[in-house]
């Protein structure tokens, strides 16, 4: 039993592998371009849109109000990162269904790359809003003292995005497998519908994650600022 689409290699020269977590990667990020350049094509502003756009329109405005909801007051900065983020664990997830697929997400190497992103993005928020002077500064806040504990905090969070993420989608995986083996079909199936709700959970989850770490990083930030402006 395989814990990993990692290790289904599809070709290799040296240091260089082509697998399958590369190659359901790939299909995905095309499949979600393609259907993005469908469906806002023929975008349009009269009362009767088509059904394609009725459902963007529901998800784009979803996704407004969670992020204007956890503290970001204009979404519209964020949501083209966080919305993609979450777009790509979840349809990631979903697409369990098809038979012989295996979800990238249960490879490790891809939610530590997902996780590292957020770690990057974190920062690349904070210096847009205020100033690469303004984020530092959060580090040695309230004291410098804290800054071996606040940079030990980014650290450590990035570490549990990635673990939380492949551990749920990897031991959901390993489960069917076993279910599978052992059981009538009729509990591999339930299993199923398990792991798609579990992987949109996971999906909501990890966005929910790294937009409190943005909006935590945005907000401090601002704060500090005003606060040293009226002194």
């Amino acid at each position: 039993m395989e814990l990993s689409p990692d290790e289904t290699v599809f070709w290799s020269h040296g240091f260089i592998q082509i697998n399958l977590t590369i190659v359901t990667t790939w299909v995905l990020m095309l499949a979600m371009v393609l259907s993005s350049w469908l469906i806002t094509r023929k975008l349009k502003a009269d009362i009767k849109i088509t059904r394609w756009q009725c459902i963007l329109e529901m998800i784009v405005t979803g996704m407004n109000s969670q992020i204007k909801g956890i503290g970001l007051n204009k979404p519209e900065k964020f949501i083209g990162y966080i919305g993609t983020l979450f777009l790509f664990i979840a349809i990631s997830n979903l697409c369990i269904i098809f038979p012989g697929y295996e979800a990238p997400t249960g490879s490790l190497s891809t939610t530590v790359a997902l996780a590292m992103s957020v770690f990057l993005a974190v920062p690349f928020f904070g210096i847009v809003e205020t100033g690469i002077l303004g984020y530092l500064k959060t580090y040695i806040q309230p004291t410098f003292i804290m800054l071996p504990f606040n940079i030990i905090s980014e650290l450590t969070r990035t570490l549990a995005l990635a673990v939380r993420l492949f551990g749920n989608i990897m031991s959901g995986g390993m489960i069917i497998s076993i279910l599978l083996s052992i059981a009538p079909l009729i509990f591999p199936v339930l299993m199923t519908i398990l792991g798609l709700i579990t992987g949109i959970v996971q999906a909501y989850i990890f966005g929910i994650l790294a937009t409190v770490y943005i909006a935590a990083a945005t907000n401090e930030h601002k704060a500090i600022k005003l606060v040293k402006n009226n002194k």
